[in-house]
């Protein structure tokens, strides 16, 4: 019961933290540029409350999926 139920936490997790990294910047705008804010001249320092919220919310699902994968391998152990 508990097994199924951590399974299915991490399976949703693991494609929160598949779409939280995909939204991410890479050698474009990411998230900014998505929306319309990307204007171009961005330097260092332009993060805007949207990116710092998605990396929040990156962390945080990052650090869930970990103890889910924990909690796996100690469920699968025992």
């Amino acid at each position: 019961m508990i097994l199924n139920l951590v399974i299915g936490l991490h399976l949703i997790v693991s494609l929160l933290l598949i779409l939280f990294v995909l939204l991410h910047a890479g050698r474009g705008g990411g998230l900014s540029e998505m929306f319309g804010g990307g204007g171009g001249a961005g330097g260092l320092g332009g993060s805007t409350v949207a990116e710092k919220n998605l990396d929040r919310m990156t962390i945080v699902t990052a650090l869930i999926f970990t103890a889910t994968t924990f909690a796996l391998a100690f469920l699968m152990k025992g």
